[in-house]
């Protein structure tokens, strides 16, 4: 028996001896010229849009470095103040509690049934 992989599943499926023997990528009559694009639309260029370009507010990146950026020995992720220390405890007390409430269904579930 002769065996092909199938293209579609990628599973060795039974073939004939001819089907098996020819190569799959290799056929001819596949098309030599590139097929047509089919997301060639215009675009426009920044320079062409001109004035009427306009941002949802002020570059924050520079201020946000300079904070970030500072050696003062607390860790990034408590830098900006109180909403990140709620947002730290938070996660911290999500975590925890996760934790305890898989410990203590792991065991209700090795209890036995009465």
């Amino acid at each position: 028996m002769y065996y092909k992989l199938s293209g579609f599943t990628q599973r060795l499926t039974g073939t004939g001896p001819a089907a098996a023997h020819s190569p799959q990528g290799l056929r001819q009559g596949v098309p030599v010229e590139a097929p047509a694009m089919v997301f060639a639309s215009p675009t426009k260029v920044v320079s062409e849009v001109g004035p009427t370009l306009e941002y949802m507010g002020s570059n924050k990146v520079p201020d946000l470095q300079r904070v970030f950026q500072t050696a003062d020995g607390m860790p990034v992720h408590l830098k900006r103040g109180v909403p990140d220390r709620l947002l730290y405890r938070t996660t911290m007390a999500l975590t925890v509690g996760g934790a305890l409430y898989c410990l203590m269904a792991l065991y209700i579930a090795a209890q036995p049934r009465k």
